[in-house]
């Protein structure tokens, strides 16, 4: 009786132990050169509940992963490795789950070798420089966006101020260029309304001042007044009343280069003259331009 219980409990035991899933690791070869792939495949005798691992592997690399197939009820995962270092590596165990039970699959050793190159056979190159890749539109879209938007600004600039104005006064019957005389008189008078030294602005007022009476003698005189210094102005006019070509006193022109040094006085060495002082120049600008002119040229002389 007790022969017959062992059999029995042996048969349960084999029979138990057949339907246990059984999990291995397996390799093409255990040999490969370097850069040469191979499959490496684990195998689960089940199909139900499994977890596979990610592969953890030092030495070797992961190049490719099979989709997961079944098999006469039997589940496959493939992988493809390969090697880039020589030497003896192992495919460590991986721990997979079967029915939330953990199996372990036999490490695995690949030796990776070196590829033996006859160098009589190969013939070596010199290494190459770098080789730099050919210039596209990309690389000068943005210069080509400044370009144009300069010459946008210039072409808007121009035509604002330029082409524009003279249209106007072109197309405007009213526009009428003013005398030399009435043009300073009219400015003259635009100053007064500003206020600006009554406001502390009184540099700007000396600057606009002196201004005017340049164009003035620019205009009337044609004389490039404003692109020369006061001390060079002064030496026009006196040359210019010496040979008699304008009509004016040595006063006069005495008073404009008292003006004019009042005027550097303020703009440069930040002088601050009264009220009384401001309004006398102003008085003084007035009669400059107002005693200042050319000498007609007689019809002898236009002859001549």
């Amino acid at each position: 009786m007790r022969k017959y219980i062992l059999h029995i409990f042996l048969l349960i035991s084999a029979v138990a132990f057949s339907q246990d899933p059984i999990v291995k690791a397996q390799i093409e070869t255990s040999n490969i050169r370097i850069g040469e792939q191979f499959n490496y495949r684990i195998t689960v005798k089940d199909v139900e509940n499994v977890i596979l691992p990610k592969l953890q592997l030092k030495g070797l690399e992961v190049i490719d992963s099979a989709k997961v197939d079944t098999l006469n009820y039997m589940l496959v995962q493939k992988y493809v490795l390969t090697g880039f270092d020589s030497g003896a590596f192992y495919i460590p165990q991986q721990q997979v789950f079967v029915r939330n039970q953990a199996y372990l699959t036999d490490s695995l050793l690949v030796n990776v070798a070196t590829v033996a190159v006859d160098t009589t056979v190969v013939k070596k190159y010199p290494i190459k420089s770098i080789k730099k890749e050919p210039l596209v539109f990309d690389d000068y879209k943005m210069y080509i966006y400044l370009l144009i938007a300069a010459l946008l600004i210039i072409g808007f600039w121009i035509y604002w101020f330029v082409i524009r104005k003279r249209k106007v006064e072109e197309e405007d019957p009213t526009y009428v260029a003013l005398a030399p005389y009435d043009e300073a008189m009219y400015k003259l008078n635009e100053l007064d309304e500003k206020l600006l030294w009554q406001n502390n602005q009184v540099k700007q007022y000396y600057s606009e001042l002196t201004d005017i009476i340049r164009g003035y003698i620019e205009r009337e005189l044609k004389v490039p007044a404003l692109e020369k210094t006061s001390d060079e102005i002064i030496e026009v006019l006196n040359d210019f009343l010496e040979a008699d070509t304008i009509n004016t006193t040595k006063e006069n022109i005495k008073k404009l280069k008292e003006l004019f040094k009042e005027a550097d006085l303020v703009k440069f060495a930040k002088s601050k003259p009264m009220a009384l002082e401001i309004e006398e120049d102003r008085k003084d600008a007035e009669e400059v331009v107002h005693n200042l002119k050319p000498k007609p040229i007689s019809k002898d002389e236009e002859l001549e």
